[in-house]
């Protein structure tokens, strides 16, 4: 009897304990989380204190070019838990860039096979020069900020996929969209136009599974000199 109650004590011990691991850990996800916010809103508001002014510039170099349509670009993608949002951009292409790709993809192999591996052109046709210009330097990116104090994205996270592009996602799709998408992330400063579609999606399953305070800050900071020295842009 004695050995049934010892077993029992420790059995009760050890379930104590890991209440206590559980708790303990949902606590610190959910400082995390808090304090991720908090960073997402006071980023994002001065974000869209910048988008005022970048607007203007974006708008005139684009007029000066002949190119008088909107500037502005939303698109459907895949946000946490799978739920679809209207992700803001500057346009970087010409204003009917979907029906091109759709074209050029049933008439060229080769790009065809290129779009399926990479999920992007290495010479895209539908680039503007002046997207050339804000996509090398992220200034496309700024309306995206809106996102962000949205909710819908964060700062710091994975890619907004295409709701196209879930198929291809297979089984790395439920451990991507654990989290929120994120203005830069893991992959982004790590890799950015370079690598396969299969690399990205194996390092954003990693973050996703690993996501911290640590780690997040890490990304911040590598994001400015990937940014400012343009490693991997194009």
């Amino acid at each position: 009897m004695n050995g049934v109650i010892f077993m029992n004590d420790n059995v009760g011990v050890m379930q104590i304990e890991n209440e206590e691991i559980i708790t303990t850990s949902k606590v610190k996800r959910m400082i995390y989380l808090g304090v991720k916010r908090a960073f997402d809103i006071f980023c994002s508001i001065i974000g869209l204190l910048l988008l005022i002014p970048v607007t203007w510039v974006v708008k005139i170099c684009y007029v000066l070019t002949g190119d008088f349509k909107t500037i502005f670009y939303a698109q459907k993608r895949i946000g946490k838990d799978g739920k679809i949002f209207y992700l803001y951009k500057f346009r970087s292409m010409v204003p009917n860039a979907d029906e091109i790709l759709k074209e050029l993809l049933e008439n060229d192999k080769e790009a065809a096979r290129e779009y399926k591996l990479n999920k992007k052109l290495e010479n895209d046709p539908r680039i503007t020069k002046i997207g050339k210009l804000i996509r090398k330097t992220s200034i496309d990116e700024i309306p995206q900020f809106v996102n962000v104090f949205k909710g819908e994205m964060t700062m710091i996270g994975n890619r907004p996929y295409l709701p196209r592009e879930k198929e291809d996602m297979g089984y790395y799709f439920d451990d991507i969209v654990k989290t929120k998408p994120g203005l830069t992330g893991y992959w982004q400063v790590n890799l950015r136009n370079r690598g396969t579609f299969e690399d990205r999606l194996r390092m954003e399953k990693y973050y996703s599974n690993h996501a911290g305070l640590r780690m997040d800050i890490k990304i911040f900071f590598k994001t400015f000199e990937v940014v400012l020295f343009s490693k991997g842009a194009k």
